[in-house]
């Protein structure tokens, strides 16, 4: 029998808005706008990829001037114009239709919609399916039997039943009820007071919209009943508005619809010339295999995984040569917890080529129900025959330097692995970070999302294999096929992302910070993780105390100076007392609740006016934070094995390439307040041991030095000068010597806020002067360091030229809002890119200093270990007898790291390094 045509019919507008507002700015080399062509690109190839249809087409608007707007000129009148930088992405975005060989339907004078419902009308008269690719409501009067709508926002298809539950009539009265309910969006009049319930009412009740505005006399509601009658003609042309026209004269016939195979070169040129190096991947999935000689893509793959369990030693010793005469092997673990470094090793997967890989069960338990054929027994707890023997091969073969081990956050496995005696793992590669020095903070670098972007590939989530909520269960109960089917795709997807992700780093000249900053990174944060800090639970719980009893003499006072308790830690009993009962000025109400905001800002605002109260809740909500964070957390954070705290660094998180620290988090203690001295104080050296802290001095400061190329501040840095000292003898005209330490704090205040693109409010706040006053000391800077405005100026043309801005060493950090139509959104993104090239730089400076530490600690023969980094600082670990030699070879190592030259290799800035040495973290710093 034979089967029905199913043409598919794409609303290219809707594609267009939806691409545009999900993405971040993004431009190709030539400096062209593409966020909005690469999502639309993408969101095609997805369809053509999973769709069934055999026709397809895309169809746009070719113009704001249609019949409609002759028949009433306020038609769609007050829509804005599109955003500027996607109007030149109209033209781009046809071309990448053109080029995946998909017919482009538009006609002058007249909309999309009456396009989309002439070729309806006329596949369906020859027998065919058509599916409308959209959500726009306007369309909906066109589903019918053989007609069906597909929501691309929802995935979910708009029958004649969703239409009833939208509208509250069938399809074929969409138009009716349109027209009385009017649309104010498209400036459609309707009838006044009639929305949409009361027309379906009406058009149930009357039939159709004749027969109502004929029989307006007999609506018993007065007010209805005149709208109806003094707004018959409005109706009737809202009608000739939103009705469809399906009658237009068209030259594609469905045949000419048919959907066929992009030209593979037409292809990947569109793609390599807009700079879409991850879409090329999926070149394969829509034009098939790529000619003999052409670079294969992770997408090409096997129609059906090669997936197999493994559950003997005699089996695992094929992959494990497989895997070494590929020279690369994809490995991923499965445990029972989150926790790396204590978790439980339940199996480990491989991956040997894209749809190849295997899983090894090393503490399954029973019962287990599945379809496989099993090597193993069923019964008592399941995993491979020889423990011991499979881990001693798969140690032989992570710790082979002729196989590179790609894992995605590897440093996960690191740990995992290094709990059951396999320390060494190398060399590796990590997706995820390779993702991150691609497209920095653009998108997420989780496995899944990865896959869905670049592999065009759903992975089987987590909560499938184990559930959630309350009957989920932990993976080492999971039945083998279940377990096979995850684990062996986990694996696989990782090597598929890297085949995409490796070449990239040399198209786009990231091989250096990859290879150099971040990768280096993986295994030596892991050993960082694992060694953790010494913290003494004692000083933490007397600390609590401390901060519970000053706590409590604040509510004291609070409760006094209100005239009567309440609860601090409401923010609503709170606002209702500072602006209902004393009646402060400033109080905002949130739109949302209608309660007082009392965020930190308000309350400093007020605090600086002079009013107690709210400064008294100010220092007992530090305290709070304070007991909540660190005092009271880092001792339920202390492993009772190693009595130290462990925590976990992130490589991929930040937007400039810093670290971040969680669970717990050690870079945000206060570093300035008396109390957070006492938090560090708690961070200890065990017995024999010293703890030295290396720090840059001024690192940032010294980096604009280099950067804007500030002759002035480079020679002060040069003989040692107090910076902000001559920035005040510079900025204000007097001398260094007998300064008032006023104009210094100022001149201080200007150095760092600057790097920031502090505002004169900023300043203002900060110093507590007239905005008049700050912004007069801020032009003075500036003409006084005239290169940094230059430097400013500079790198802002070249965030909106490239969507990023670069690092000294070449790492990228995406600028996305640098051409945003909001200017606070626009200002914004233009302090953090002036921002980001210094403190990625600074970030950038120590990753090579820790990197370089191990091997200069070893070559010296010393056992001293890196515990803790935060931000430009680092803490290490030493026997006393170990002091002497380490805090020079710490500080040249840190020194010279990296030389700050000009173009003829002389040295611009020098880098200083602060060292401290003492029993706590506190008394080193």
């Amino acid at each position: 029998m034979a089967v029905s045509p199913h043409l598919t019919l794409v609303d290219g507008s809707g594609y267009i808005f939806r691409a545009y507002h999900s993405l971040p700015p993004m431009t190709r080399p030539d400096g062209t706008p593409v966020n909005a062509v690469y999502g639309f690109t993408t969101m095609l190839l997805k369809l053509m990829a999973d769709s069934a249809s055999d026709h397809l087409a895309v169809v746009f608007d070719a113009g704001r001037r249609t019949f409609r707007t002759e028949l009433y000129p306020a038609y769609k009148a007050q829509r804005p114009e599109p955003p500027e930088d996607l109007v030149p992405q109209f033209a781009v975005i046809r071309e990448a239709v053109r080029a995946l060989n998909v017919p482009c339907l538009e006609r002058e004078g007249f909309e999309a919609d009456d396009l989309i419902a002439t070729y309806a009308r006329h596949a369906r008269a020859q027998g065919a399916r058509v599916t409308i690719v959209s959500s726009d409501k306007d369309l909906m009067q066109l589903v019918r039997d053989g007609v069906d709508m597909l929501d691309p926002m929802k995935n979910k298809t708009i029958g004649p039943t969703e239409v009833m539950e939208k509208f509250g009539v069938p399809p074929t009265r969409v138009v009716d009820v349109q027209a009385l309910a009017g649309d104010s969006v498209d400036n459609v009049p309707g009838v006044p007071g009639i929305g949409l319930k009361t027309a379906a009412q009406l058009i149930s009740t009357y039939g159709d919209l004749d027969t109502l505005l004929a029989r307006a006399g007999e609506i018993p509601q007065p007010r209805r009943r005149q709208m109806l009658q003094e707004h018959a003609d409005d109706a009737r042309l809202s009608r000739e508005l939103v009705r469809l026209r399906d009658d237009l004269e068209i030259s594609e016939t469905l045949a000419d619809l048919g959907l066929t195979k992009p030209d593979p070169e037409t292809l990947r040129a569109f793609l390599s010339e807009n700079g879409f190096r991850s879409l090329l991947a999926r070149v394969e999935a829509v034009c098939g295999p790529a000619p003999a000689g052409t670079p294969a893509t992770a997408a090409a793959s096997p129609a059906v995984d090669d997936y197999h369990l493994v559950t003997t030693v005699a089996a695992l010793e094929p992959w494990i040569a497989e895997a070494r005469h590929a020279g690369v092997v994809a490995v991923d673990t499965e445990t029972n917890s989150l926790k790396a470094r204590t978790a439980t090793l339940v199996g480990v997967s491989l991956a040997t080529r894209p749809g190849r890989a295997c899983y090894i069960p090393f503490a399954h338990q029973p019962p287990h129900s599945g379809t496989l054929a099993l090597d193993g027994p069923a019964t008592g707890p399941f995993a491979i025959d020889d423990r011991d023997g499979a881990l001693a091969l798969l140690g032989e073969l992570l710790a082979d330097p002729g196989v590179l081990k790609v894992g995605h956050n590897i440093k996960f496995d690191l740990h995992v692995f290094k709990g059951v005696g396999l320390d060494t793992v190398a060399p590796l590669d990590d997706t995820m970070v390779l993702s991150y020095v691609l497209d920095g903070t653009l998108h997420g670098h989780g496995m899944d999302e990865l896959a869905e972007r670049h592999l065009g590939r759903t992975t089987i989530p987590f909560e499938a294999v184990c559930g959630k909520g309350k009957t989920q269960i932990t993976f080492d109960r999971v039945p083998l096929d279940k377990a096979l089917a995850y684990a062996a795709e986990d694996a696989d997807v990782t090597l598929r992302l890297h085949k995409v992700l490796r070449p990239r780093l040399l198209a786009e000249r990231l091989v250096r910070v990859y290879e150099t900053l971040d990768r280096p990174m993986v295994p030596l944060l892991a050993a960082m993780e694992q060694a953790g800090v010494m913290v003494d639970p004692l000083r933490l719980r007397a600390l609590s105390e401390t901060f519970a009893r000053r706590m409590g003499d604040l509510e004291d006072e609070i409760h006094g100076l209100a005239g009567h308790p309440f609860n601090v830690a409401s923010p609503k009993q709170l606002g209702e007392v500072l602006f209902d009962e004393m009646g402060l000025p400033g109080g905002k109400r949130s739109s949302k609740t209608g309660a007082w905001s009392t965020d930190a800002q308000v309350l400093d605002t007020l605090a600086g006016d002079g009013h107690v109260l709210p400064a008294r809740v100010l220092d007992w909500r530090q305290y709070a934070k304070l007991k909540s964070t660190y005092t009271d957390a880092l001792v339920e954070d202390i492993d009772p094995a190693t009595r130290r705290v462990h925590t976990t660094y992130g490589l991929t998180t930040t937007s400039t390439g810093r670290l971040s620290s969680n669970d717990p988090n050690l870079q945000n203690i206060p570093i300035r307040s008396e109390d957070g001295r006492k938090i560090r104080e708690a961070f200890v050296a065990p017995p024999g041991h010293r703890l030295v802290s290396a720090d840059y001095s001024q690192i940032e400061l010294r980096l604009v030095a280099h950067v804007a190329d500030i002759k002035a501040l480079r020679d002060a840095f040069a003989h040692g000068q107090d910076i902000h000292a001559l920035t005040a003898s510079q900025v204000f005209g007097v001398p260094i010597e007998g300064m008032d330490p006023l104009l210094r704090r100022r001149a201080k205040a200007i150095n760092f806020g600057i790097l920031y693109g502090i505002s004169a409010h900023g300043l203002a706040r900060q110093l507590g002067i007239t905005r008049g006053e700050a912004g007069a000391f801020i032009e003075a800077y500036l003409a006084r360091f005239p290169e940094i405005q230059a430097y400013m100026d500079r790198v802002k043309e070249e965030a909106r030229a490239k969507g990023y801005v670069e690092t000294p060493f070449g790492r990228r950090i995406p600028t996305p809002g640098i051409s945003d139509r909001n200017p606070v959104a626009r200002a914004m993104a233009e302090r953090q890119a002036i921002n980001a090239p210094i403190q990625g730089g600074a970030a950038d400076i120590i990753k090579r200093a820790m990197i370089r530490l191990p091997d200069a600690l070893a070559e010296a023969g010393l056992t001293a270990r890196l515990l803790l980094q935060v931000h430009d600082e680092l803490i290490v670990e030493v026997p006393k007898t170990e002091l002497d030699a380490l805090v020079p070879l710490l500080r040249r190592t840190m020194r010279d790291t990296v030389a700050l030259t000009d173009d003829k290799g002389r040295t611009t800035v020098p880098l200083e390094v602060d060292v401290g040495v003492g029993g706590s973290w506190a008394e080193a710093h």
